[in-house]
């Protein structure tokens, strides 16, 4: 059995977020079983860079569906990849977000 630290368990979660859904920092912890740690999961995020298989870190974003991590991409980046997946950006907040949202205690339950 690999000895996983929690950002790879962090990356196995986000990898399973189908094209064209989001999530939050804090659902990801939640489903961890680490409810107070979003932050680090966001740490987690911004590290993601050389990981592999890749991670798809444009798809976590806050609570209410702000893209606070944006800024880790560079320029419009991480929007125009959530825009590619045909999700709605405007102002840097996930239009829809309650419809296309993903949370992980629902979608990976056993």
């Amino acid at each position: 059995m690999p000895d996983y630290t929690f950002y790879d368990n962090v990356y196995d979660v986000v990898r399973q977020i189908p094209r064209g859904r989001v999530t939050s920092y804090g659902a990801i912890a939640a489903y961890l079983g680490t409810k107070q740690s979003s932050r680090i999961v966001g740490y987690a995020m911004m590290a993601c860079g050389t990981a592999q298989p890749p991670v798809p870190a444009h798809r976590v974003v806050n609570r209410q569906g702000l893209l606070t991590g944006k800024f880790h991409f560079g320029g419009d980046t991480m929007e125009q990849l959530l825009k590619n997946e045909g999700v709605e950006v405007a102002d840097n907040q996930v239009q829809n977000f309650k419809a296309l949202y993903w949370d992980p205690a629902i979608e990976l339950a056993l």
